[in-house]
């Protein structure tokens, strides 16, 4: 059988997830020491390098047991798979944002809203039981309401800069997001011992870090 697989997202998720896994003691020297190789040893783990869409679809299929991905990355996929940590890094927020000193909501106009994580911006106006338009953008989403093509915008939000810059506000703040980890539901199943170990040591360096 295979050592267990887990799926790393790839840039600054990956950074964080590898000085966890040398807070709880792995040897993460093919990690840090990778170059273009994409599947890596770690003591009785294989690693693979993969972008947050990729991860989700990893841990679904069974072709990684275990997954590190942020939790944008979960919701918008709708994902098919246990989410079991809240890792606490890669903090930020989903929030409706649109052009300052307007009023999103006032009037009965239709609203279109921009964003690249449509399935979540129509969850949050659906819960609103609002009939909202969105139109999926998949470069910087802040030009949508300066083009008058938009009224708002769906995105995420870490300091909030780059809106400002552009003269738009947040409105109203959607989610939280961080990175967490997800288990393949068969995997849990068929070799509970070393994930639950796996999580259990990941939850004990989340409270040191």
């Amino acid at each position: 059988m295979r050592n267990v697989r887990i799926a790393l997202t790839k840039g600054r998720l990956e950074k964080r997830s590898v000085e966890l896994f040398q807070q709880i003691g792995f040897d993460c020297s093919a990690l840090i020491n990778k170059g273009r190789r994409l599947i890596l040893p770690m003591d009785n783990f294989e690693v693979v390098l993969a972008k947050a869409n990729d991860v989700i679809t990893y841990v679904e299929h069974g072709a990684c047991d275990v997954g590190f991905v942020g939790k944008d990355t979960i919701v918008e996929a709708g994902a098919d798979c246990y989410e079991m940590l809240d890792l606490g890094f890669g903090k930020c927020r989903f929030a409706l944002a649109g052009k300052a000193g307007v009023d999103f909501y006032s009037g009965y106009h239709e609203r279109i809203v921009a964003s690249k994580y449509p399935n979540v911006a129509k969850a949050f106006f659906a819960s609103k039981g609002m009939d909202v338009r969105v139109i999926k953008i998949d470069g910087s989403v802040e030009l949508a309401p300066l083009l008058d093509f938009a009224h708002g915008i769906v995105d995420i939000v870490e300091t909030g800069s780059t809106l400002r810059e552009n003269g738009l506000v947040v409105i109203e703040e959607i989610m939280p997001i961080s990175a967490r980890v997800i288990v393949n539901k068969a995997s849990l199943k068929l070799r509970r011992s070393e994930i639950e170990g796996l999580l259990s040591d990941i939850a004990v360096a989340v409270q040191v870090l």
